[in-house]
């Protein structure tokens, strides 16, 4: 519990917060997935979830970490196929998760890669953080809906595509190289998504060059 604590504190840029020891053995205790990946005798990868209500038999994925030598080489990947296997065993439908919606890269494993559906915009969910990522910029996210013994959500097609949301191509540089252009950012794709739902369109996929591919219901 330890070493998956200070695995996510080190992916996080430091925040000793981020998930302590002791929360993390009391989720597993009561039953919640708690999961380390290991390569040899070293822990390379983290993922923390834990049940939503009964009745719904679904899971929220709260935490999910790649040691930052190691991001790019399929572990988030491995990571969450382990989580939907455990999730199938305990007759967990869905399991739901948010991500930062200036972050390209997370768009496309979630949309493209796994092809989860997006359920809602969510402006700054978790209020102010402090960890090396987020400090100085508001937590907004994008919740997300996996189900797990359904097909991946198809890109739609681009006769559907009726308007699309465009992100930077690497919001992390751009946090550390011009935290102004990072802001702006941040309104102007929180503008412009929740005005598409706020018109009746849905996500209905991600595309690297245009963003967010909004259809119509």
């Amino acid at each position: 519990m330890q070493e998956a604590s200070d695995l996510l504190r080190d992916v996080w840029g430091g925040d000793r917060n981020t998930m302590p020891a002791p929360l993390l053995r009391a989720l597993a205790h009561s039953g919640n997935y708690v999961v380390g990946l290991f390569e040899g005798q070293r822990m390379v990868g983290a993922s923390v979830a834990f049940f939503e209500a009964p009745a719904r038999r679904a899971m929220h994925s709260h935490i999910t970490g790649v040691h930052p030598d190691l991001q790019g080489h399929g572990i988030g990947r491995a990571l969450k196929q382990h989580q939907r296997e455990w999730a199938l065993a305990r007759d967990v439908g869905h399991i739901s998760w948010t991500f930062d919606p200036l972050v390209a890269r997370n768009a496309h494993f979630n949309l493209r890669v796994l092809g989860a559906r997006v359920t809602e915009y969510l402006p700054d969910q978790y209020g102010p953080m402090d960890d090396g990522i987020n400090s100085g910029d508001e937590s907004d996210r994008v919740m997300v809906s996996w189900a797990l013994a359904a097909p991946p959500a198809p890109t739609p097609a681009p006769e559907s595509v009726v308007a699309t949301v465009a992100v930077p191509h690497d919001i992390e540089t751009m946090r550390r190289d011009n935290a102004a252009d990072a802001a702006q950012w941040r309104v102007r794709v929180r503008d412009a998504f929740l005005g598409h739902l706020t018109h009746g369109l849905v996500v209905g996929g991600f595309d690297d060059s245009q963003g967010y591919l909004f259809v119509r219901r």
